[in-house]
């Protein structure tokens, strides 16, 4: 970090100033946050606004954007429980890591799913908060090399080790984006974010697999990783990209042929689209980790919905239950609330940059 230009910094007061930064690193606080906390509150002057105003405003500006009515009510109720009692009060410009971990601590392990949902609700006001001016970027809220090297692992998905992928706020834009690309594999990749299929389960896709008139994917079991026979449900966007497909290729033919005949596409062939989108920061199979925060985070879909949509958890044992409540009626509307996001349709909900750790 810069201490200020030579012009107008005294060799003196610069070392002054690093010592006190030193000061700050040795009591394992960021001289960079602290900085910008000093200057929003400069900003803001005397003027308080507690985490429960800007709770209610986040949820009533909202408010018309969810297409469930009942959202903004189970917004409310999750944080009068979990959330006020501890910082509802409090001014958000002091919602620290200790108030968060207060909350999250006695139900991490006991009731993961609510947690989960509880912080992603407070990460959400604290990040618009911060695009607002009435506090510092770093989000204490945040999971991610944050929050993760202090709570429990609660579940087998989070120990395993995760592909690099897009936070789903910034969902919609790359969508906007990959729908200008005219390469058969950026289709292919856009179908993949809207099933939150893997790889291989989009490339050797074949026209028979698809009911059109059911709008349904049957994906055979040798396909799939668990060895399981998965249904898909099509969003009206998925319908739309899968009879477009269809329409440029022979019956019982690959959907997303390859460049050499009756191949399908290559295995690099959706990587070199987000090269092209210069985003080689992320990779393809992290969309389904995307779509499964977005589940967490955006909405009350129960984990279990979730982790059917990923193929997740299916043992040997569970097979046969497995193909008799696959619950395909009760993942179609996840699936076409998660199309919508992807659209734009929603976007709304979160129309802020999710907040960068400090460097």
């Amino acid at each position: 970090m810069g201490l200020g230009p030579l012009s107008t910094v005294s060799l003196a007061a610069a070392r002054k100033t690093a010592a006190e930064c030193r000061g700050q690193v040795k009591n394992r606080i960021d001289p960079i946050v602290a900085r910008e906390t000093r200057a929003v509150h400069i900003v803001a002057g005397v003027k308080r606004r507690s985490f429960r105003d800007a709770a209610d405003e986040f949820i009533r500006d909202r408010r018309g954007t969810w297409k469930n009515a009942k959202h903004a009510q189970q917004w409310t109720n999750t944080l009068v429980t979990y959330a006020y009692p501890i910082i509802g009060d409090m001014d958000v410009r002091d919602v620290d890591t200790s108030s968060i971990l207060r909350i999250l601590q006695p139900i991490w392990t006991k009731k993961p799913e609510t947690a989960q949902r509880v912080r992603g609700r407070i990460k959400a006001v604290l990040d618009a908060e911060s695009v607002r001016g009435n506090r510092a970027p770093d989000n204490p809220a945040r999971f991610t090399d944050h929050l993760d090297r202090v709570l429990p692992r609660t579940n087998k998905r989070q120990q395993v080790k995760h592909h690099p992928a897009l936070p789903w706020e910034d969902i919609p834009a790359f969508v906007r984006e990959l729908e200008t690309r005219p390469r058969r594999a950026a289709r292919a990749l856009h179908l993949l974010i809207l099933t939150a299929v893997r790889t291989n389960e989009v490339r050797f896709a074949r026209t028979h697999e698809f009911d059109m008139a059911a709008k349904v994917w049957e994906i055979p079991g040798e396909r799939m990783k668990c060895g399981v026979t998965l249904r898909v449900p099509l969003s009206d966007q998925a319908f739309a990209l899968v009879k477009d497909a269809m329409a440029k290729v022979k019956p019982g033919g690959y959907l997303f042929p390859g460049i050499k005949e009756g191949q399908p596409l290559s295995n690099m062939s959706m990587l070199k689209v987000l090269k092209m989108m210069e985003r080689s920061d992320i990779t393809v199979h992290g969309f389904r980790s995307t779509f499964r925060d977005w589940v967490a985070d955006c909405t009350d879909y129960p984990d279990s919905l979730a982790e059917q949509a990923l193929a997740h958890t299916i043992s040997s044992s569970t097979v046969a239950a497995y193909r008799r409540r696959d619950m395909l009626d009760r993942r179609r509307p996840m699936m076409e609330d998660w199309a919508a996001y992807c659209a734009g349709e929603t976007a709304q909900i979160l129309p802020f940059t999710r907040a960068q750790p400090a460097a």
